[in-house]
């Protein structure tokens, strides 16, 4: 656990936790999680290949829906293999670099799901604004690019992450207190000066915010136009065509609003909770998402359908 490194008692392996207080029932609660695990990674993986094989699905608002499952999947197979080891092997511990890896991997698809969650709003809005001009603006090779864009700004966004965190000493604590690594949380547990983590972190998590605030803007003028529409009817079906989308949106910011405020204003806040609440973040997100965009989006409901054999 420690190593002598220049006088100083240095941290060689932090420790992650489970849920305080069942430790004893850890093996039992790894069943629903590894279940929820299951049904994302086969959920995201239907919903890629459904697109993937479906020509009359190769248009913009699903490849972005493509792009969505890719995230979800990067957070689902970010987050499983530590919350595999504390819940079913009841083994905590993970080395430095281990741990710097998976929050890299974390924060980087987790600012990707933002940032196509907004490029979605924009999908919405341009379909409603300008049904006619949409698939000679969003074509399938800005599509692409799009996508590419956000992959590589959403990794050099945190790429320095690790790093900042490798030049801290670690010494005296070693316990996180989440079930995978976070930048924040890794952080708090160095003893010498982290000045340039704190600021670099809380400008990646504006950037991340301001997404919030653009969605939300895009809504504004959603809404703006559909009031715009003569038809009661039509107004209906132009909503309806924004509801798993904001589904999404929701399933996606409210845990990180929620845990942000319980870290903020919490004066006597539950350990217990804000665990609960930081796995919902990376558990729920992945698993809901396709059962959301399968229920409420009848194209993908219907291909979904068909590969199974079912009508």
């Amino acid at each position: 656990m420690y190593a002598l490194n220049s006088s100083k008692i240095e941290i060689t392996t932090f420790f992650l936790i489970g849920i305080p207080g069942l430790e004893h029932v850890h093996v039992w609660i790894s069943v629903p999680i590894c279940f929820m695990y299951l049904v994302a990674i086969l959920g995201n993986c239907t919903i890629l290949f459904v697109i993937r094989t479906e020509p009359s699905l190769h248009a913009p608002m699903y490849y972005f829906l493509s792009m969505l499952a890719v995230s979800d999947l990067g957070l689902s197979l970010s987050s499983f293999p530590t919350m595999l080891r504390i819940f079913v092997f009841n083994a905590t511990g993970i080395s430095p670099n281990a741990c710097f890896a998976q929050e890299f991997f974390i924060h980087g698809f987790t600012d990707m799901e933002s940032s196509v969650l907004l490029v979605m709003s924009f999908d919405r809005f341009l379909a409603i604004r300008n049904p006619l001009r949409y698939s000679s603006i969003l074509t399938n090779a800005r599509v692409a690019k799009m996508g590419l864009v956000f992959l590589i700004k959403s990794m050099l966004l945190v790429l320095p992450f690790p790093f900042t965190l490798k030049k801290l000493t670690y010494c005296r604590k070693s316990l996180l207190s989440h079930s995978y690594c976070l930048h924040q949380d890794v952080m708090k547990l160095a003893c010498s000066d982290n000045t340039i983590n704190f600021f670099y972190g809380f400008f990646v998590a504006l950037c991340m915010m301001s997404d919030s605030v653009f969605i939300a803007v895009s809504y504004v003028f959603i809404l703006k136009t559909v009031m715009g529409i003569g038809s009661h009817k039509e107004r209906l079906k132009a909503l309806n065509t924004c509801v798993s989308h904001i589904c999404a949106v929701l399933i996606f910011y409210v845990p990180i609003i929620a845990l942000a405020s319980m870290h903020r204003f919490g004066k006597h806040k539950s350990p217990v909770a804000m665990i609960l609440i930081a796995d919902i973040f990376l558990l729920v997100p992945p698993l809901m998402n396709p059962i959301v965009y399968c229920v409420k989006t009848r194209q993908i409901r219907e291909k979904v359908w068909g590969k199974l054999g079912l009508k």
